[in-house]
């Protein structure tokens, strides 16, 4: 039933009134247990060497909201083996509503600090290591011997060490200085899970602990709005805080940042200011509900990956009190309402131009962008009612939904990126609070609520930190299917494999034959990117991956394939940039029943180093090296994947095959980080990349301008990035006269996506063809990047063509 509720300095603070259980003076001990009165810490190394206080005690809290009157209980103590007596220290008086009754016990001749004030005293001599402790409802001895009888005759029992008397298994860690404490939340009936070791904190020394009980203090002169305040960083970044106070909405209890956020009922007028904070805890003993007054230091943490520092990160920072104390002052309170996010409230435009500046260094304005606005909420609840998946469940259950569900919508279900720094708004990261995963893929919705405090991740940028995720309703995706290529058509398609090495479960080599010859429709030539080599990632100077292709080309047989032969030039060691030690490089594959492959140049060169070039054979263009490198000393390449040219015949007609795996993206600023809009270094190696090889199509055009020519692979670039207007056109203007189509631009807008990162639906494969190139038919075959379940995390595509 309701109970009474009070407020501390505009912090409500009440709970569930329990019925106050009355006095029965010397009655036997009952099985008649109290859910609001329970033991809230053990210490039996008093006085023993090496303690800080001089006297065993031990100490209860009152978990309801109402006081308890413990006249006529006792509390009793077992030594850790199933024989012996019972010892009795009777209690008088009453134990407030969060607060605590410390019982002290005999003292030893060790220990420096005597207990703070006690409610009641003994003289039993606890063992620091083992033994066992029960609240009783009266004053008789027990008479019990095994844990079910004791159980069932106190109001709750606790066995620590190796007590044989316990509820279901007894607390580890007591010692001469540690107690045994409880944890915030519920009692489980087991001892091991409620309780941990840690210094022991009797009485008023909870008000500066990091868990169990409640009981005292007044609210500081701060409150959370005061902390987070109007600008990025607190106002208060690096100063010591007191009782400030708020009630638990959610603990991370996983993870390297343990911890709990808690949020302020009663906001103050600015919609710039959050009403929650993180409170970083490595033992948070708290539980959700509580209201709690905490003591810390404010920092803004700001979340780093390997090599990262404080200084360069274009991470933005999460506001969090560290090293932080709590003093629960009640349980079980209402949690401040969560804001309902609708597809009009957060911003249209998701973060704003700075030119390149620091957003940190800009007021927040909720109505500027989304990052302004989630930032105004960060640490508070916001909840999602019926949110579409936009990105897939990874493995640490982290998915992306929208908010705007008609926003850049994809015809699959996604949220498109359709120009640069045009991030979708209403994407929104959820991160399951308990580490759970829910197992969505684009286009399934977490029906009804989803909801928990706003955080920042390093990955994704705002998230919501779920602790209540809605029924997941799977939409079921089909995977395309390609249509197959006729008879007089050659179908070449790209496939990015994600480093795939022999080490490989069997499964993966599976799924993508099965993509292979289901999906893509077993094409003609496959330019096939991040192939490792024999060893894998095991960095031991193997280059050569004829392991690796053998297994892939014997799963696609296996799957009712065709034998595809393959060509291949080894890279140097460890020069060609992806996983250390993979050696990843661009393959052909191709049907040899279909399509025959043009071996040109002395099989003694090192086509590793050498280059390959365009000479004129009977009036047409070849190749001097078939399969031969583009410029392969050019400082384009350096540590990136050197384009793979080969010369192909179908029909009788030459087909020149450029495959590519361009530089990645590693080492831009963070699209959702302080810098706006961010700075993308690894453009210019891109774009130094795609105009070699455009130079290298128009020498192949220059000696036939009817050759068809086909440019393919992970361009890890968008279609309107300076990129692939300088792989077109020859510049990153765009400007000049286009000698290669991107065929992605050719589908309708809604499809022109190959990859989802961070729930954005964006390209970064492509497949580009000269002009003359004939009866061009273009099809994306999603079968991975919207899936939870992915064998790569790109999506392959295909061309057919009559060349």
């Amino acid at each position: 039933m309701p109970g009474s509720t009070r407020a501390i300095a505009g912090v409500a603070v009440g709970g569930l009134a329990l019925a106050t259980l009355v006095a029965v003076g010397d009655s036997p001990a009952s099985a008649t247990p109290a859910t609001s009165v329970v033991v809230n810490e053990v210490y039996g190394g008093g006085g023993n060497s090496g303690a800080t206080y001089t006297n065993d005690f031990v100490e209860l809290t009152n978990r309801s909201g109402a006081a308890v009157s413990l006249d006529g209980w006792s509390v009793q103590y077992h030594s850790g083996g199933a024989t012996g007596a019972w010892q009795v220290t009777p209690l008088s008086g009453s134990i407030a509503p969060g607060g605590f009754y410390l019982v002290g016990e005999a003292k030893g001749a060790g220990g420096t600090q005597a207990l703070p004030a006690m409610q009641a005293t003994g003289t039993i001599a606890m063992s620091a290591t083992a033994g066992t402790i029960a609240l009783v409802h009266g004053t008789t001895a027990l008479t019990c011997a095994d844990s079910a009888a004791c159980q069932s005759a106190s109001v709750d029992l606790v066995g620590y060490g190796t007590a044989a008397l316990n509820e279901t298994a007894p607390a580890a860690g007591a010692s001469n200085t540690a107690s045994v404490q409880r944890s915030g939340k519920a009692d489980s009936d087991d001892n091991s899970a409620d309780f941990s070791a840690g210094d022991p904190t009797p009485g008023a020394a909870n008000a500066g602990s990091g868990g169990g009980g409640g009981g005292g203090g007044e609210p500081g002169p701060l409150r959370i709005h005061d902390i987070q305040g109007a600008s990025w960083l607190s106002p208060h970044n690096g100063e010591k805080v007191t009782n400030v106070p708020g009630v638990v909405t959610a603990i991370r209890s996983a993870g390297s940042s343990k911890g709990y956020w808690i949020q302020d009922p009663t906001p103050d007028a600015s919609p710039a200011t959050s009403e929650g904070i993180f409170v970083y805890s490595s033992s948070p003993g708290v539980a959700v509900g509580d209201s709690v007054l905490v003591s810390g230091t404010v920092k803004d943490y700001y979340p780093l990956s390997s090599g990262d520092t404080v200084e360069k990160t274009s991470n933005l920072s999460v506001t969090e009190i560290s090293g932080s104390t709590a003093s629960v002052l009640s349980h079980d309170n209402a949690l401040p309402a969560a804001e309902v996010i609708k597809p009009d409230t957060v911003p249209g435009k998701y973060a704003p131009d700075l030119g390149g500046a620091n957003i940190e260094s800009t007021p927040i304005d909720p109505a500027r962008s989304a990052l302004d606005f989630w930032e105004s909420r960060e640490g508070m609840r916001v909840q999602v009612d019926d949110a579409r998946v936009v990105g897939p469940s990874n493995k640490y259950g982290e998915q992306f939904v929208t908010t705007k569900p008609a926003q850049a919508t994809t015809y699959r279900g996604g949220t498109e990126l359709l120009a640069e720094n045009a991030v979708p708004s209403g994407r929104i990261e959820v991160a399951t609070a308990d580490g759970s995963n829910p197992g969505v893929s684009v286009g399934d919705v977490l029906q009804g609520a989803t909801a928990g405090p706003v955080d920042y991740s390093q990955f994704g940028g705002y998230t919501i930190a779920a602790t209540q995720v809605g029924a997941v309703q799977h939409k079921n995706l089909p995977p395309v299917v390609a249509t197959p290529q006729s008879r007089k058509q050659l179908a070449v398609a790209t496939y990015n494999v994600e480093n795939l090495a022999p080490g490989d479960p069997d499964t993966k080599y599976t799924r993508l034959a099965q993509g292979v010859v289901k999906n893509l429709a077993k094409p003609d030539i496959i330019a096939v990117e991040e192939v490792q080599d024999n060893t894998g990632a095991t960095d031991d100077g193997v280059v050569a991956a004829d392991k690796t292709l053998t297994k892939l080309t014997a799963a696609i047989v296996a799957a009712g394939g065709p034998k595809y032969d393959w060509r291949e030039i080894d890279p140097v060691n460890d020069k060609d940039g992806g996983q250390p030690g993979g050696n990843i490089r661009v393959v052909y594959l191709f049907n040899p029943a279909r399509v025959s492959f043009v071996d040109r140049g002395a099989s003694s060169v090192d086509r590793s180093t050498t280059p390959t070039a365009v000479e004129k054979l009977k009036g047409k263009p070849a190749l001097t090296l078939s399969p031969g490198r583009i410029d392969p000393a050019n400082t384009a390449w350096n540590s990136s994947r050197k384009p793979l040219a080969g010369e192909f015949r179908f029909r009788n007609k030459p087909v020149f095959v450029i495959a590519n795996h361009f530089a990645s993206k590693l080492g831009d600023q963070n699209a959702d980080g302080r810098y706006q809009y961010p700075a993308q270094s690894s453009a210019v190696q891109r774009a130094a990349q795609a105009t070699a090889v455009h130079s290298f199509v128009q020498r192949i055009l220059k000696v036939d301008k009817k050759s068809d020519v086909v440019v393919l692979g992970d361009l890890n670039d968008y279609q309107f990035s300076p990129a692939l207007a300088a792989l077109k056109t020859g510049s990153t203007s765009g400007h000049g006269t286009p000698i290669l189509t991107d065929l992605i631009a050719t589908l309708p807008v809604n499809e022109r996506y190959t990859y989802v990162y961070s729930g954005i639906s964006e390209v970064l494969d492509h497949i580009l063809v000269t002009p003359s190139t004939r009866g061009v038919r273009y099809q994306v075959v999603h079968v991975n990047a919207e899936y939870t379940n992915q064998t790569s995390d790109h999506d392959p595509q295909v061309v057919r063509l009559k060349p």
